[in-house]
């Protein structure tokens, strides 16, 4: 124990030794000293990874326990395993089960790593949380300061995660009794991303509000918004996920009004037949992108179209048309102001819901904008239809406030749990007598044998790992 510490003591000394100097000097900036801090407290840290792993190992060695189970076979075997830190080197044991002949790096297993893990967890999430923003060649460069990884092995960690349903996000509050609200307001739409193969796949997007609140002059906030999204290849999986969190969360007998806000698409509009009580209502967005459409080459007349369509008067809206249409002479723009009066006459009465006090509008288009074009449409990436959906559902889980750290522990401890009871099996399957013939590693004794050194606090954090 006292060799690390006077090793990490000689690293830190020198370090702050060299950072005095340069400011004593003159001309040097407290800022790079600071990076010059970061980076030697890096490679204390990288350090004391190594040297508690090799603590583990060695309480391992010594243990009686482990020595009724399990025999030496190979000493000081060396591992290298990246960190945040960057490379945390050990030297470890592997051990051989004296009935079953397995072998295995006891104290690997005790922290909590695969036998072909490079990378430990904490590491693995800030690739992921990296990548959900920046692209994955970006996102290798940029989780540690001595450390690179490749796009393949971002895009093989996220992989590796598997799917990220909507729900893993727990409700922020467990509520005593479910919400009563007069108004609950849904809004959907989609993105098109271009695939590797040339074509397009529309993740799709729905989140659920209770209304804005307006924290600056210029800006408003979704109240309680609960975000839902993914490549859906049947929009009613979507949509049946949508109304188990409604009907989790708010008393939908006691809801006057619930609007459903998008484009006019089939599968948005399909929404209302899964969500009780719900009313369609056409997205400002694209209502003013027919207009435009409309009276693109006869601007003058704009004025009148918002004008009857605000006031809900229908028959001066088609005497208008008519006349834009009988002094259009150009071919394609006739067919133009056809397919925008189409579009508005079609979804006349959920333009009207538009004019209720309580509809405030629909935000879709820009939440697609933020949430996925900004990763994955705005720019020219070819993704595959898995990894589509993946970044899809990430970009929402990390919108709803996920912890891809928490995510990735969750889905560690389930493989861990999944190979014990293998082992259960195999321990069935082979007929022994005695229960603990295979030694339990996760429940092993070790930092109780002998006496509790000053490693032992170290060793009881490894468990942690």
């Amino acid at each position: 124990m006292n060799d690390i510490i006077q090793e990490i003591a000689e690293i830190i000394t020198m370090e702050f030794g060299n950072q005095i100097d340069l400011l004593t000097a003159g001309g040097h900036d407290i800022s790079s000293s600071i990076i010059g801090f970061g980076e030697a407290l890096d490679k204390v840290g990288g350090i004391l990874v190594g040297k508690a792993m090799e603590a583990l190992n060695q309480a391992l060695v010594d243990s009686e326990e482990r020595k009724r189970y399990w025999v030496v076979k190979n000493k000081a075997d060396n591992k290298t395993l990246c960190t945040k830190f960057g490379q945390a080197k050990h030297a470890r044991t592997c051990f051989q089960n004296k009935i079953t002949g397995e072998c295995c790096y006891l104290a690997d297993e005790m922290a909590g790593l695969a036998p072909h893990d490079r990378m430990d967890t904490s590491l693995k999430a800030k690739l992921v949380e990296e990548a959900i923003d920046i692209s994955y060649g970006k996102s290798g460069d940029s989780v540690a300061e001595s450390l690179q990884f490749s796009p393949q092995t971002v895009m093989n960690t996220i992989r590796e995660l598997g799917e990220v349903e909507n729900d893993e996000v727990e409700l922020s509050s467990k509520l005593p009794e479910k919400k009563k609200l007069q108004t609950l307001y849904i809004e959907a739409d989609e993105d098109h991303v271009a695939l590797q193969n040339g074509r397009v796949v529309e993740p799709k997007i729905v989140y659920v509000h209770e209304g804005y609140r307006q924290p600056g002059k210029d800006r408003r906030e979704l109240i309680n918004a609960r975000y839902f999204g993914g490549v859906y290849p049947k929009s009613e999986d979507l949509w049946l996920e949508v109304a188990d969190y409604l009907e989790q969360v708010y008393d939908l007998d006691a809801v006057e009004h619930i609007y459903l806000s998008g484009d006019g698409a089939s599968w948005i509009k399909s929404g209302i037949q899964w969500i009780p009580g719900s009313e369609f209502v056409l997205d400002g967005y694209h209502l003013k992108k027919y207009v435009m459409v409309a009276t693109g080459h006869m601007p003058f007349m704009r004025r009148f179209m918002w004008e009857y369509i605000n006031e809900g008067d229908l028959d001066n809206l088609r005497f208008l048309f008519e006349a834009i249409l009988h002094g259009t002479e150009e071919k394609s723009k006739r067919k133009a102001v056809y397919t925008a009066r189409d579009y508005i006459l079609r979804h006349w009465e959920a333009i009207l819901k538009r004019q209720r006090e309580d509809y405030y509008g629909c935000s879709a288009e820009s939440h697609v904008s933020h949430i996925y074009s900004a990763r994955m449409s705005s720019r020219p990436l070819g993704w595959s239809v898995e990894g589509a959906d993946q970044m899809a559902r990430l970009r929402v889980f990390s919108k709803n406030g996920g912890n891809v750290y928490d995510l990735m522990m969750d889905r560690k401890r389930q493989v861990q749990v999944e190979e014990r009871i293998e082992r259960l099996d195999k321990r069935i399957q082979l007929k022994r007598t005695s229960s603990s013939y295979y030694m339990n590693v996760g429940n092993l004794t070790v930092l109780g044998i002998g006496k509790r050194t000053s490693l032992f606090k170290a060793l009881s954090a490894v468990r942690a790992i």
